[in-house]
């Protein structure tokens, strides 16, 4: 069922909307009290303007009117009425379709003039064909590759060499030096099933959960091909199953020291990918990263340094890996939002504004699925900060769901672990959007009774898988 503008308001948290706009005047931004340029960068060019649609203090009134009385507004909300005209309605005056053209839809009947079909002409081989002349694109111009996410073929791009004599290419077809991946067979499959990670991804299906496998092949991958092939086969084996949705193939991809060079990254993004795609076909594809950049704003000082810290996160660099198809899901963590700019006086609610400014001024929710993964919930936080920082993202157009790690170990070996479960609870609308990180493992009782609690609150599950 389509959701109306206001339902759609009430139902993403009922909070304020950014959006960039393109005012008649530029100049008019610094007096518009609902501008909000100031968060751009400083080389964004005039035409570009950021408004607030719904200011926090507006955004605090539509949530109150939604809210009310048990949300008795929303529940008597009617569908908006829509500004069609019945051409053939008394009193209804229509335009005449421009230079002669006929009029009707797609169940109209072709003018008399018109030829259907037409004979194909096909170059030699019979791989590019095109009817009435007009070659393939439809528009007279050779179609390009299309950018995209699923479970296409991704796309080809120039040659890549890791470590170890590694090429890899951006894209599955005509690689060079990669690993040649096979789906699994019904017995492996039927054996990854009887493993710890297979009864694990039985269990959560159990419990109604959509399941994501969440593993690391980066160091596979820089250990060589045959370990690289021993951790694709394995994975694509307990993916192979209907019940995982996808593969998360790496975290913290360029964070951490894994990899040293652009050109390393970009060509284990592409081999994974490849070969996930060879030996999971259908399944999505993901990574974890954070971009540090996005939330300086316009602090130039902050992006200089952030650069100059963090020379693989990039926003650049990861758009790069983006563009080529290979990546179903980017997760964005949001563990430097708080407390890593305060040298430049950015606190976190700053920060996760400018990153989602940033996000959507790029679209790059037209290139893969964004997600926010939140490590802070763990231990004692409060009822509002749980409801703040799940719906923030959500609501600033950030991501499209929030993953929530259920357990935390510090560098000194201690743990924390998800304790806000009442607080989760009253997020109920919002329940397929979120995903719990939780790794079998560790399990707080056993896997199969976690992961029924989990299903309580959330409706997605990344299953640690080694």
């Amino acid at each position: 069922m389509r959701l109306t503008l206001r339902r759609a308001v009430a139902a993403g948290s009922m909070l304020a909307l950014i959006g960039a706009v393109a005012p008649a005047a530029a100049a008019h931004a610094q007096d518009d009290p609902r501008s909000c340029r100031d968060l751009l960068g400083a080389d964004t060019p005039a035409y570009v303007q950021c408004h607030w649609l719904a200011t926090p203090e507006e955004a605090r009134e539509i949530a109150l009117f939604w809210g009310a009385d048990d949300n008795a507004n929303l529940k008597e909300a009617a569908p908006y009425p829509g500004r069609f005209i019945d051409c053939a309605a008394p009193g209804s005056s229509c335009p005449a379709p421009p230079d002669g053209g006929a009029e009707g839809d797609e169940n109209s009947p072709l003018p008399e003039d018109a030829e259907e079909g037409g004979t194909p002409e096909c170059e030699t081989g019979g791989q590019e064909c095109a009817v009435g002349g007009s070659e393939p694109g439809g528009d007279g111009t050779v179609a390009g590759p299309e950018t995209g996410t699923g479970t296409g073929t991704a796309k080809t791009a120039t040659a890549q060499t890791g470590p170890n004599g590694q090429t890899g290419q951006t894209g599955q077809a005509g690689q060079t030096g990669q690993v040649a991946a096979q789906p699994p067979t019904a017995a492996e499959v039927a054996a990854a099933a009887q493993t710890p990670g297979g009864q694990a991804v039985t269990a959560a299906r159990t419990a109604g959960l959509r399941v994501w496998l969440d593993t690391e092949l980066a160091d596979d991958w820089k250990a060589g091909p045959a370990a690289f092939a021993a951790a694709v086969k394995r994975i694509g084996a307990l993916a192979a199953r209907p019940e995982v949705a996808g593969i998360r193939f790496s975290t913290q991809l360029g964070y951490d020291a894994t990899f040293t060079t652009h050109e390393e990254v970009a060509a284990f993004a592409a081999a994974a990918s490849a070969a996930l795609r060879q030996a999971a076909p259908g399944k999505q594809l993901g990574v974890h990263t954070v971009v540090p950049e996005f939330a300086c704003g316009a602090v130039e000082a902050c992006k200089t340094e952030t650069a100059k810290r963090y020379p693989l996160l990039a926003p650049e660099r990861i758009e790069s890996y983006l563009s080529a198809g290979g990546v179903d899901q980017l997760t964005l963590d949001g563990g430097l939002l708080r407390g890593g700019y305060t040298t430049w006086k950015i606190d976190a609610k700053t920060a996760r504004r400018n990153q989602s400014i940033q996000l959507r001024a790029r679209a790059w929710d037209v290139l893969t699925r964004v997600a926010a993964e939140e490590t802070g919930l763990v231990g004692d936080v409060s009822a509002q900060e749980v409801a703040d920082r799940i719906s923030a993202p959500l609501r600033d157009g950030a991501a499209q769901q929030v993953n929530v790690w259920t357990r935390l170990q510090d560098a000194q070996g201690g743990v924390k672990r998800l304790t806000a479960w009442e607080a989760l609870e009253r997020l109920g609308p919002l329940q397929r959007r979120m995903a719990a990180v939780y790794d079998p493992a560790t399990p707080e009782t056993d896997t199969a009774a976690d992961l029924k609690k989990i299903a309580e609150v959330f409706g997605q599950v990344y299953l640690t898988t080694a």
